[in-house]
């Protein structure tokens, strides 16, 4: 039975992430099938002379660019700190906040074992004549293990290191959880990391009576127990106060009700020896801080590390702080050391990890190599008993709770206990449609990204595909390499990906610019409309809906009804014809494109310029403020009537330049608009423009005649330009406050011509200077163009430019009257697409006031190699010759070639461009004083630090150092 929090304690602490790599277990869904399979995941022994452990495999790839270290500064890298920072990303992303524009303050608390990987670095030519001390320590430290990662995932809350020894992972847990309870952060990492390799120091003691399993086994709490066996492996969990994970929609995959750590300080035979007081008074300590009734704890994950002295104490302790309690096998007692071995620093989380899992699931995986009691133990008279296969956990008292030991040699002991993540409100549904956007460092990793996309989401639909989308959306990072899926549900998004489907797929790599790329609106002319436009969207979402409902209503005000004119019940011949109608058509896409243009920017796409094609300037310059949406309207009914009592006429679109149609143009045809280089449209009387279509289809000249009942933009529009003047008059016009850019001048709109009634009668005769106007769009800094309104006329003449303006891409709004796509697709589609191009989507506007959750989706792919010192091994993979990467240096100057040289040399980056940053290549200031010493004495010049930060590139610090030459002989001479 699911259970809820009406009034939930502040003081609980939600569990909404975590990552982890384990003995036979590369991530945290590997490590529970393990677990719940009951599989032994210790090795034998790698060399005669060491123990069998639990070995973490591939400990030494790392993927070194993603997190911008050299490759030789990955390689004197701890594989701790290496391994610990892809965890790190990892844990962020499983909780949804991979994303650091949408992550809280957030903390880190954890702790690794004792380098080994140090002793490694020390013996290898390759690095020892290299590195100072500090290059060293932050490299192999225990020290810099959080602020490192802090550094390098941007995290703005405590850094703190901790340092218990075999408890310090679950010691971090508290910590983490007490800053959270004080408000020194919003979100924690907590955790540990323990790698030692597959040998470890090999100084293990093998004794009957020891610490050490002389036969590699683990048998917590049997009669056999011989002791323990050493794991390596590392974890990070992701903790939120309750109230905010709840809130914020994030999966709470268990609930930390409290927490205690102490020491046994003096009252036990030795410094290395376990004390029953403290560990009986850190548990109580807990029960007391989660407030709960220890009767109903239904499962310890003990320290449980199969040793004569420990096991007996840890269960005493138990007892004595369950006191009252009564005998029976009404708690489960397990520990996962039996099946990896004990982690030292990483134990308490692996531990931790283990039961969060095991209270989402309902299920308590077995504890291995467990046959008889430990008389020593004295079970029966306790409440525990062993917890020997994989069963059900049923509740006491109606909720599961756990508790969570880890005992540290020194005497420091922690416990938290655990409850059962309550029962949330089930997610909205969602829109029918869902865009999933997909980026990654490098081309090759985003499509892995996009494949495991395709499998995790492949059996989703409904709430929970929108919840994958979502997740995608705000709990993610965009890098460069980008892709976008969008699909009605997880089979369809999946057989998309498999299929390289560009219906459902596209990718692309968005520019590196910091910011993003500017948009321009483009706003459609008459000719675009059909009946049953944007009858989905208005469906579907919500903005849209109401914008367009309230320009609706202000036509209806006015006497017009477009509602049965847009959409009728079924096909409707009269609706068809209605729509055609000037004084209808004009009233519609002000409507549609209005709307449009509120959705958008609702979205978070604000334009940086608009440009309207005839009509759609009117709607230009209502989004920029020169005029409200009620003047707007009626300006445009004016403006519709007017020309619609014009005398009729036809339009024709011909593939000519401006001066070549001029040069045959006859008697009463004039150039209505200017479109594109070679995309000119003439209007006039029906009869002449018919006998210039008969010119042109005899020299060949393609053309197309325009679905309109008049000669728009021609003499045949000056009395009705006349009207508009007049009803502008009586209107409050105003200075745009965006950049609009006018049809009339193909100019930016001045301020004095939008607020002159008589410039918007002018704009109903003058030429449309479309093309004019995109090149001044550009000029303005749009680099991305959607179009606003039916199909994508506007789109297709921005292609046909010449020259070409270096606009990233062009999108329409809704589909065109073919139909052939959905209005949501079309539109999620586009939105999917300027995302692909660097423009900034507010995602979580996306989804307005839809209930949405942030749920667990594939982690990024990193691309790992291998790094190595091991021994004084040769650390340069696949062959490589013992040198530094070969220089190009072609075109550089021999200032630059020495400069390159060094650089290489330091960072083990070969193929360096004169232009690169230092700093963007894996350089930091330690090294960067490194280089300038040399630097120094190769040309005998003083080089101060500021130097690299001021000029980071060879070519740069080149110049730099030729000109202090330069002074250095002005002065001696």
């Amino acid at each position: 039975m699911d259970h809820e929090y009406d009034d939930y304690d502040d003081d609980f602490i939600a569990v909404i992430g975590m990552a982890g790599r384990f003995p036979g277990a590369p991530d945290v869904r590997a490590y529970w099938d393990n677990l719940l399979q009951g599989v032994d995941s210790v090795s034998a022994a790698p060399r005669s002379w060491s123990t069998p452990k639990g070995v973490l495999a591939d400990h030494d790839l790392f993927d070194a660019e993603f997190f911008g270290f050299s490759p030789k500064e990955a390689e004197r890298t701890d594989p701790q700190q290496r391994l610990f920072l892809e965890c790190a990303w990892e844990a962020l992303e499983h909780a949804g906040y991979g994303d650091g524009a949408d992550r809280p303050v957030t903390g880190i608390y954890a702790g690794s074992s004792t380098s080994r990987y140090m002793l490694d670095v020390l013996s290898s030519p390759h690095h020892r004549d290299l590195l100072d001390d500090s290059q060293l320590l932050i490299g192999c430290d225990k020290d810099y293990l959080t602020t490192r990662t802090a550094h390098k995932l941007d995290l703005r809350g405590p850094s703190v290191v901790v340092q218990t020894a075999c408890s310090t992972s679950l010691v971090a847990v508290h910590m983490a959880v007490q800053a959270l309870l004080a408000g020194e952060c919003d979100m924690a990492l907590a955790g540990g990391v323990a790698v030692r390799g597959a040998e470890g120091l090999g100084r293990g003691s093998i004794r009957p009576d020891g610490m050490l399993s002389p036969e590699g086994r683990c048998r917590a709490f049997d009669a056999n127990a011989t002791g323990m066996v050493n794991g390596d492996g590392l974890g990070l969990v992701v903790l939120r106060r309750l109230e905010d994970a709840l809130r914020d929609g994030d999966t709470v995959y268990a609930v930390v009700r409290g927490s205690a750590i102490n020491n046994d300080g003096a009252l036990k035979a030795g410094f290395t020896a376990p004390a029953i007081e403290g560990q009986a008074r850190v548990i109580r300590a807990a029960h007391a801080a989660a407030a709960v009734d220890p009767a109903t704890i239904g499962y310890v994950e003990a320290h449980g590390t199969g040793t004569r002295l420990g096991d007996p104490i840890e269960v005493a302790a138990l007892a004595e702080a369950v006191a009252g309690v009564e005998p029976g096998d009404r708690c489960a007692l397990g520990s996962v050391k039996t099946n990896i071995g004990h982690l030292d620093a990483a134990a308490g989380v692996a531990s931790l990890i283990k039961v969060v899992l095991s209270l989402r699931n309902r299920v308590i995986p077995p504890t291995l190599h467990f046959e008889r009691p430990n008389p020593e133990l004295r079970l029966d008279s306790t409440p525990f008993f062993v917890n020997t296969e994989a069963r059900p956990w049923e509740p006491i008292s109606g909720v599961r709770r756990a508790g969570v030991s880890s005992f540290g040699i020194g005497g420091t002991n922690a416990h938290v206990v655990l409850e059962e993540a309550p029962a949330v409100p089930p997610s909205d549904r969602g829109r029918p449609w869902q865009l999933i956007p997909v980026s990654a460092r490098t081309a090759a990793a985003r499509d892995r990204a996009l494949a495991a996309v395709g499998d995790a989401v492949r059996d989703m639909d409904g709430p929970g595909f929108a919840d994958a989308a979502y997740t995608m959306q705000v709990g993610r990072h965009g890098f460069g390499h980008r892709g976008v899926v969008v699909a009605r549900s997880g089979a369809e998004a999946a057989a998309g990906i498999a299929a390289g489907d560009r219906r459902r797929v596209v990718v692309g790599e968005s520019p590196a610019a910091s910011a993003p790329l500017p948009v321009a609106f483009m706003f459609s002319g008459q000719g675009t409309q059909y009946v049953g436009m944007a009858r989905g969207l208005y469906e579907a979402e919500p903005v849209f809906h109401d914008e367009l409902d309230a320009c609706l209503d202000l036509v209806a005000a006015a006497g017009v009804d477009l509602r049965g004119v847009l959409w009728p019940a079924g096909a409707d011949l009269d609706a068809e014809l209605a729509l055609q109608r000037t004084s209808m058509t004009q009233p519609a896409l002000f409507a549609i494109e209005y709307a449009l243009a509120r959705l958008w920017m609702s979205w978070g796409i604000e334009p940086a310029v608009l440009i309207g094609h005839s009509i759609g300037e009117l709607v230009a310059a209502c989004v920029a403020g020169v005029m409200s949406r009620e003047d707007g309207v009626r300006l445009v009914l004016a403006r519709g009537h007017a020309m619609a009592e014009s005398p009729n006429g036809a339009m024709t679109a011909v593939t000519l330049a401006e001066e070549q149609v001029l040069a045959g143009l006859p008697d009463g045809v004039e150039i209505a608009a200017v479109n594109a280089t070679s995309q000119t449209v003439v209007a006039g009387d029906a009869a002449a423009i018919a006998a210039l279509e008969a010119d042109y289809l005899a020299r060949g000249i393609g053309y197309r005649r325009l679905r309109t009942s008049h000669a728009f933009h021609t003499a045949a529009m000056d009395r009705a330009a006349e009207a508009v003047a007049k009803a502008a008059a009586g209107l409050t016009l105003s200075p745009p406050r965006l950049v609009v850019v006018s049809n009339v001048t193909g100019r930016p709109l001045t301020a004095a011509e939008a607020t002159d009634p008589g410039y918007w009668g002018r704009q109903v005769r003058a030429t449309v200077r479309f093309a004019d106007g995109l090149d001044a769009a550009a000029a303005a800094g749009a680099r991305l163009l959607v179009e606003m309104g039916p199909g994508r006329a506007l789109c297709d003449l921005s292609s046909v430019r010449d020259p070409a303006v270096a606009f990233a891409a062009a999108v329409p709004s809704l589909p065109g009257p073919a139909r052939t796509r959905e209005d949501l697709e079309v539109m999620l589609g586009s939105a999917g697409r300027l995302w692909l191009h660097g423009a900034a989507v507010d995602w979580t506007a996306l989804h307005g006031s839809q209930r949405r959750r942030r749920i667990a989706m594939p982690a990024y792919p990193f691309e790992r190699r291998r790094y190595t010192v091991e021994g004084g091994a040769d650390p340069w993979p696949d062959g490589e010759a013992e040198t530094a990467p070969a220089l190009d240096v072609a075109g550089f100057s021999e200032t630059e070639q020495v400069v390159a040289g060094v650089w290489t040399r330091l960072l083990g980056v070969g193929g360096i461009g004169r232009d690169e940053s230092f700093f963007d290549i894996g350089g930091h200031s330690l090294l960067g004083m490194q280089a300038l010493d040399e630097l120094s004495r190769l040309f005998q010049v003083e080089l101060p630090l500021a130097a690299f930060y001021e000029h980071p590139t060879i070519a740069e610090l080149a110049v730099l150092i030729e000109d202090t030459i330069l002074s250095t002989l002005d002065v001696k001479a």
